[in-house]
């Protein structure tokens, strides 16, 4: 019998002690291994300390108060239309990125033709393998994605899941909602097509008619007074490159929000 002290840091002796399967030794032995430089596990049991902590400040839910079946609400259609929002954002979101391989942002017109970017949505639609197929796909997407959105603020609305302490949550879900809007209608700009310009019209009018900084608006977010290539420029870049950051940073707070206090049920 050894009378050193036993090293509680000897995870090698710990793991041939146990009876693990390949599977498991191959986990975590890359789990320690990251744990040394990183400290992974002691972030993780911070998480889940403060996770508890929050939960068990929560206000009872009517489930709890009437010691219902928990599971009732979880299944309840409703209650997925977050979920239901975040897979069409994604679909979406992948979608457009494989589009933007062949779509053009220009608004110049050769001899007459249409411009080079309804050209180019032209050929995704007509010539392009699977094209129709895929702009279909975005575009359905968008519109359910902005349908469940609507339809989840009123479920938390109506089931008054807005109030204390989800105060946060809510007014993050009205930025939320607000941005969707502002991706369809940047999203509807970018064919070009005479839609597209007189959507952009409506857009500088409205613009316009904001008191005192209306032409400054306007200026900024159209270039100008009048549709031009700095208007479909501007639309392009916040539709693919401004927004789509802003959005999936704030769907990762809402969710996280959402973990950390649990699902609303009614009150």
């Amino acid at each position: 019998m050894s009378l050193e002290r036993k090293d509680e840091h000897d995870h090698d002796g710990w793991m041939q002690e146990r009876d693990l399967t390949p599977v498991e030794s191959i986990y975590l032995t890359v789990l320690i291994w990251v744990d040394k430089r990183l400290r992974i596990v002691d972030y993780l049991e911070l998480l889940e300390d403060l996770y508890y902590k929050v939960n068990l400040q929560m206000p009872k839910s009517h489930t709890e108060q009437y010691n219902l079946d928990n599971k009732f609400w979880y299944w309840y259609p409703l209650y997925a239309l977050g979920s239901f929002s975040t897979i069409a954002y994604v679909v979406a979101s992948i979608t457009g990125a494989l589009l933007g391989f062949y779509y053009a942002p220009a608004a110049a017109a050769a001899n007459g033709d249409p411009t080079i970017a309804y050209n180019s949505i032209i050929f995704i639609m007509g010539d392009l393998n699977l094209g129709f197929f895929l702009r279909s796909l975005h575009r359905w997407s968008a519109q359910i994605m902005t349908a469940a959105v609507f339809l989840h603020m009123l479920r938390v609305y109506f089931t008054g899941a807005y109030k204390e302490p989800r105060e946060l949550n809510w007014i993050l879900g009205i930025v939320l909602i607000s941005l969707t809007m502002v991706f369809g209608y940047t999203g509807y700009l970018l064919p070009w097509s005479q839609l597209s310009f007189w959507a952009g019209q409506i857009g500088v009018e409205m613009s316009l008619s904001v008191p005192l900084v209306g032409e400054y608006v306007a200026q900024l977010l159209f270039g100008g007074y009048t549709l031009t290539q700095s208007t479909l420029q501007r639309m392009y870049i916040l539709h693919v490159f401004f927004l789509p950051f802003i959005v999936t940073l704030l769907i990762a707070v809402h969710i996280g929000i959402v973990w950390m206090q649990g699902i609303a049920e009614p009150h």
